[in-house]
């Protein structure tokens, strides 16, 4: 499922109309990148959280050449599902 399908699942669903429904999917996401991004986390009870977990730098190989490369460190966004979520799916 793209965005747009998720965006006309919601509207469908929700009884709204597709604009509203586009209006509501991005607000979302926007909400939970910007509270990522000032180092926060997003805890949806019964669906998941979503956190940012620092990786660290690290030395890796060039597959092709075997040369070492330098990865530098970062913060990566982490989703961990909630017993909701994993047990409608099972």
């Amino acid at each position: 499922m793209n965005k747009n399908e998720l965006v006309s699942a919601v509207a469908e669903k929700a009884g709204i109309s597709k604009g509203d429904a586009q209006s509501a999917v991005d607000a979302v996401f926007s909400v939970i990148t910007s509270e990522l991004k000032n180092g926060g986390d997003v805890r949806l009870v019964g669906f998941g959280n979503f956190s940012v977990s620092r990786r660290e730098a690290s030395t890796g190989r060039n597959p092709q050449t075997g040369a070492e490369v330098k990865i530098p460190a970062r913060n990566v966004p982490k989703f961990s599902a909630g017993k909701g979520l994993k047990d409608a799916i099972n």
